[in-house]
């Protein structure tokens, strides 16, 4: 594991990775990652520990991988307010730094809240107007990334649905969109560099987001393993 400490106001705040050296082409590098951090006086459950518990599930299930490419695991601090979408957000700090060493992020997939799901109908809210276009139903997991990723979502999408016998849906949106931005991909949009983000949508779907009741109680445990079954599978491809 490697840490990457940065000042913030005198705090030193830690990013940390852990990579599978990559076979054929190393230098090519697939990023998987969330943010460790949390918002004032919350538990943190789904937002974002789902997200964390699954880079370490995914890091786990592929450490006897031998991929093409190498495979890097982060967890980035500083995602949250009060340092949400500025310079010192731990995604941006580290996505500039692998501009900075012209290193060449052929994805990255940002796993944010992917821990709440539900089967009834009306659960599921949308910026308007992407509803029109999407299941009123909270059952899926999303792949959201902006135009400019249009591929890697279309990528991730079908290998997702090759390899899981789970609902999801796929956008390339916008990015100004409310929502579409809101976590540690968009720090690689800024670098330059195709990424998207995982998601069971958090505040359009999840009643307890940046809540003091975003509890582990609150998490479908099956489902969120289904999930990550599905995305080893899909970082198996994209390493290839």
């Amino acid at each position: 594991m490697q840490r990457h400490p940065f000042d913030v106001l005198g705090v030193t705040c830690v990013n940390l990775s852990a990579a599978i050296q990559g076979t054929d082409r190393p230098d090519e590098i697939v990023i998987v990652g969330g943010h460790y951090d949390t918002v004032f006086d919350c538990p943190g459950a789904n937002d974002n520990g789902s997200g964390i518990a699954a880079t370490l599930a995914l890091a786990r299930a592929l450490r006897d991988h031998a991929p093409a490419r190498t495979i890097r695991f982060v967890a980035f601090v500083n995602e949250e307010p009060p340092l949400f979408q500025t310079p010192q957000m731990g995604s941006l700090v580290y996505a500039k730094a692998c501009r900075d060493k012209d290193e060449s992020v052929v994805a990255m997939l940002s796993i944010e809240t992917i821990g709440f799901y539900s089967d009834a109908n009306d659960s599921q809210d949308y910026p308007v107007p992407i509803g029109l276009f999407y299941p009123s139903r909270g059952d899926f997991i999303a792949f959201v990334g902006n135009y400019r990723s249009r591929r890697l979502v279309r990528e991730v999408v079908g290998s997702f649905r090759r390899q899981a016998k789970f609902p999801s849906q796929g956008g390339a949106l916008p990015g100004a969109l409310p929502g579409v931005g809101w976590s540690d991909h968009r720090s690689f949009w800024q670098a330059g560099y195709p990424a998207l983000m995982v998601t069971d949508t958090a505040p359009f779907r999840y009643p307890h987001y940046h809540r003091s009741s975003d509890t582990p109680d609150k998490l479908d445990y099956e489902r969120m393993a289904r999930v990550v079954d599905g995305l080893r599978a899909v970082v198996e491809e994209l390493a290839e």
